[in-house]
């Protein structure tokens, strides 16, 4: 689903038949000055998203940005200036704000994470645990934060996880069965001990997904693995244990977390006084 349709039906959710309260004011057709204002710090992104609700709420809407996408936000600093109707502005700014706060809170805890694992050389990935329909939003705050995108979909890369073993019947056999079809795709698989990953390692994967391991196995499967394939981490990953994770000398770290357990950055839009 294009961008336009996601934003052009969050409105009609927002709006419905009309806003009442913004109508039943009566306010004077003339163009007034908002401002957008983080009452937090952290990593500004969406604001072409945001510019384009109040363009489809009303074309003549203008939004000026003293920020761009990336640009980490102090508390207190004005970023945006909108001006045109306040009853227009007023019917844009839930939605605006909705997907400017949660694409700004995703980046933020992204730009955390990233931080932490500095001194290594691991990249952080992003999953495909995203909000329905929204995936392609989370993905891009992720990558404005820092992080890189992992696959989009069930359609840009094999990734052989669990229950697709259990289906086909063994790591083996399913590597075998993928590679049958002289697939240019990379194939990653998943494994949860020292054992599948050797397996996985002589099928000749491109890349191992170690799933909840523990540290002292993941350093082990650093140390007799690394030079043949990709590793990736999975599981457990969250601030307290990225760091260490990374100092393992793993190539990807992959956190679900980014795009499901973000806390949504607090951004008001306020009027100037006196309008």
């Amino acid at each position: 689903m294009r961008l336009e349709e996601k934003i052009r039906l969050a409105i009609i959710e927002d709006i419905g038949s009309g806003d009442i309260t913004t109508e039943y004011l009566d306010l004077a057709k003339k163009n007034v000055s908002a401002y957008l204002v983080a009452k937090e710090s952290g990593v500004l992104c969406g604001l072409h998203v945001a510019f384009m609700v109040f363009k489809m709420v009303d074309e003549g809407i203008k939004c000026v940005a003293y920020k761009k996408d990336g640009d980490w936000l102090k508390k207190g600093d004005t970023f945006v200036k909108i001006e045109g109707y306040s009853s227009s502005i007023l019917k844009g700014e839930r939605v605006a704000l909705n997907f400017l706060q949660r694409m700004s809170g995703i980046a933020t805890m992204t730009r955390l994470f990233v931080e932490a694992i500095k001194p290594y050389k691991a990249k952080l990935l992003d999953t495909r645990k995203t909000t329905p329909v929204w995936r392609d939003i989370e993905k891009y705050a992720v990558k404005t934060g820092g992080g890189y995108n992992h696959r989009f979909g069930l359609y840009d890369m094999i990734l052989i996880k669990e229950n697709h073993i259990r289906s086909a019947g063994s790591i083996s056999e399913a590597i075998s069965s993928v590679k049958k079809h002289n697939t240019s795709y990379k194939i990653e698989i998943e494994v949860t001990n020292l054992e599948e990953l050797d397996i996985a390692v002589k099928c000749g994967v491109d890349r191992v997904m170690l799933d909840n391991m523990d540290i002292e196995m993941i350093r082990e499967a650093v140390q007799n693995y690394s030079s043949m394939v990709e590793l990736e981490v999975s599981g457990n990953v969250n601030f307290n244990t990225i760091n260490e994770i990374a100092s393992t000398g793993v190539d990807y770290i992959s956190s679900g977390s980014l795009t499901h357990s973000f806390k949504s950055m607090d951004i008001s839009l306020l009027f100037m006084e006196g309008i």
